[in-house]
């Protein structure tokens, strides 16, 4: 529908207003929640990754869009609850503790949700006991953002944490951040790790089968 169109085109764009008059547009013309989210929104930011990831899009522009995505998602979120969507999983995300950096957790976190997934976001200088809790709540994947290499061992403490709570077991760890790297992914004993927040949206889905 051309109105679908209207809202993938004012996602990629960055056009926040443009995108919810969409959205309010599209729900005035009955079309369903889960149809505007999953053909409008989320077909909006499978494109702006896979500009991200072909080197037409950069950070801004992938910022300025998953910002659009958010609001015109604002007025869906009511309307899928009630039409009992499930969302692709529940992330728990947050910059360990130590470390008071979230512009690149703010991405991923905005680009997962835009992907189809339910975000707990838990903010900056996270404890592991705050991460085990998420998971407790239901998180069946924990992302853990660093952007300093002296708070790079809270990623590892938050593991050991989910391990002395018998909790690894039912969650996977992804983590990324500027000095974070797949060795050390391996070293402590992650799921994955990601490199900007476009490939975070591929390796969550991987991590359970989506």
């Amino acid at each position: 529908m051309a109105i679908l169109e209207t809202i993938r085109e004012s996602v990629i764009r960055g056009d926040a207003a443009g995108a919810t008059a969409g959205v309010n547009q599209a729900l005035a013309e009955g079309l369903d929640a889960p149809t505007i989210l999953n053909e409008g929104l989320i077909a909006a930011m499978t494109e702006v990754g896979r500009r991200f990831e072909a080197g037409e899009y950069f950070i801004p522009e992938m910022l300025i869009a998953a910002r659009a995505m958010q609001s015109a998602l604002a007025p869906l979120r009511p309307l899928l609850v009630e039409a009992g969507a499930k969302p692709l999983g529940t992330v728990a995300i947050g910059t360990v503790q130590g470390d008071l950096h979230d512009i690149g957790k703010n991405l991923v976190a905005m680009m997962l949700e835009g992907a189809g997934f339910a975000i707990k976001d838990l903010g900056t200088n996270t404890s592991p006991d705050k991460f085990v809790q998420a998971v407790k709540d239901g998180a069946n994947i924990v992302a853990l953002s660093a952007l300093l290499t002296t708070t790079m061992p809270s990623m590892k403490s938050t593991i050991e944490a989910l391990n002395a709570a018998g909790l690894r077991g039912n969650v996977k760890v992804m983590i990324g951040g500027a000095p974070v790297t797949q060795a050390y992914a391996d070293q402590i004993g992650a799921d994955g790790y990601s490199g900007d927040a476009s490939s975070a949206v591929r390796l969550a889905k991987s991590l359970i089968g989506a």
